[in-house]
């Protein structure tokens, strides 16, 4: 049994880890042929990817693949700890699942993904929740197989999670949720140490994916007929840095543009990492979208060094403003956090005013979730839950009205859309334009699931525009 401990995880000394070739155990190899699985996703892109790992792993052990937990012999949830709502959604889940294991004394229940890093949910677990069969960390991914097979055969709950990442594994099977956008990860972890956030410890340190490596995935990808990637990291922007001495994101970027692939996104940013290279080539090369996500989670400069953030609000507008004279068109959606202890009026309005100055493209805002064993769980915070609450509905005000604006701009003009999917409507269809924008549009010819086609604005909405395709 290992347990994860938040002191190993905080650690960041120099030492090395090895880049080594995954290999799946024959002995493993289709050992639960005829039994089927469930997960369930929590969380952020990068939780959405590890999940088209696992789904490979479990297909490979024989595995297969239901739409529902009830009718499931394995039921596995893929955490996420960025906020409590996620720790209470991933703890009803057990809830149900306990009531029914009763009926289905076979189903095997597993936790795994951030969740399974802190130490207090793994006690938590061992304390109220003992049917779960096993536990498996971020960390170690790679040992499901064996993980499960030794829950099951030994009939004993399994406990496996590394406190510190260990060497990175390349070559892990995926089974791809779509057949025309695919995630690529390019560097794991996240050294920043933001005061509220859990992910330096329940990730790791930044380790990067060697470029040839990533190359390679995305050599394929093309091959195969992907229209779409996105590149992944907790902090994407710090890749290479753990790696090269003069070879970063920006570059990587431009090696991909210059590849048959017609459409290139990336997340997440911290403003910290964001070089003028970077800028450079998102405004060079169109096929990569004018499309940034860049947290700024305050517009206050006294909150944001309580919040460990290492920018300023003067930096951070000053970086948003070259973006928009630089990339042509760029989107720039961002997420904000409100009151976090010791937010007073003052800072909230300084909030808004940034909000208002920057009428950003989209905004994921949220009350402040303290995580344990995070730095900012230990200040002070004075501010009542219906005051957050007021002032979050308040910001939500500001933003909503800036979306609805731009999308009001939209109208008449003609945009790109990758086509994801047919709506219920007759000869309706639904994508993302360039700047992830949600288009829903009419078409008088049938399309293609992962075309990409002009689409002209005739409506616009807070969260979405409509149109018609003009082909």
């Amino acid at each position: 049994m290992h347990k994860p401990n938040y002191l190993e995880a905080r650690s960041r000394d120099k030492r090395d880890y090895q880049r080594k070739d995954f290999s799946f155990d024959s002995r493993y190899l289709e050992k639960y042929k005829g039994k089927t699985y469930y997960i369930k996703t929590y969380g952020c892109q990068m939780n959405e990817h590890d999940s088209e790992n696992i789904s490979a792993l479990l297909e490979k052990l024989g595995f297969q693949r239901v739409d529902s937990y009830l009718k499931a012999d394995l039921v596995l949830l893929n955490t996420c700890s960025i906020r409590e709502n996620a720790h209470n959604k991933a703890f009803g889940m057990l809830g149900r699942l306990k009531h029914l294991k009763n009926e289905k004394k076979e189903l095997i229940v597993g936790l795994c993904g951030c969740m399974a890093q802190e130490a207090s949910v793994v006690e938590r677990i061992l304390k109220d929740y003992k049917f779960v069969n096993f536990v498996l960390g971020t960390h170690n991914m790679y040992q499901l197989p064996e993980v499960l097979d030794q829950a099951i055969v030994d009939n004993s709950m399994q406990i496996e999670v590394f406190s510190r990442e260990g060497d990175l594994y390349e070559g892990l099977p995926v089974v791809r949720a779509n057949s025309f956008k695919a995630y690529v990860n390019i560097i794991y972890g996240c050294n920043k140490f933001c005061t509220y956030c859990i992910v330096p410890y329940t990730r790791g340190r930044e380790r990067s994916r060697r470029k040839e490596d990533i190359l390679l995935e995305i050599d394929q990808l093309i091959q195969d007929g992907y229209k779409e990637i996105t590149l992944l990291g907790q902090n994407v922007n710090a890749y290479g840095k753990d790696l090269y001495d003069d070879y970063n994101l920006g570059d990587l970027l431009e090696e991909i543009a210059l590849k048959d692939i017609p459409r290139i996104r990336f997340m997440t940013s911290h403003p910290w990492d964001f070089t003028d290279k970077m800028i450079e080539v998102i405004g060079k090369y169109p096929n990569i979208m004018p499309s940034v996500h860049l947290p700024v989670q305050s517009g206050s400069s006294r909150i944001l060094k309580l919040m460990g953030r290492r920018y300023t609000r003067e930096s951070y507008l000053e970086l948003f403003h070259k973006m928009k004279d630089m990339i042509p068109g760029v989107s720039i959606s961002t997420d904000i956090i409100v009151g976090f202890p010791g937010e007073d009026e003052e800072d909230f309005l300084e909030t808004m005013s940034l909000a208002k100055e920057c009428q950003f493209d989209n905004a994921f805002t949220f009350i402040f979730s303290a995580r344990d064993d995070t730095p900012a769980c230990r200040l002070e915070d004075n501010t009542s839950l219906e005051e957050k609450e007021n002032r979050l509905q308040r910001l939500n005000e500001v933003v909503n009205e800036g979306f609805l604006n731009k999308h009001k701009q939209m109208i008449g003009k003609t945009v790109q859309v990758m086509v994801e999917g047919v709506s219920t409507k007759k000869n309706q269809y639904y994508g993302y334009s360039e700047t992830n924008q949600l288009i829903n549009f009419s078409s008088q010819k049938k399309l293609n699931v992962g075309e990409i086609v002009p689409v002209i604005i005739e409506e616009a909405k807070t969260w979405s525009l409509d149109g018609k395709c003009s082909e």
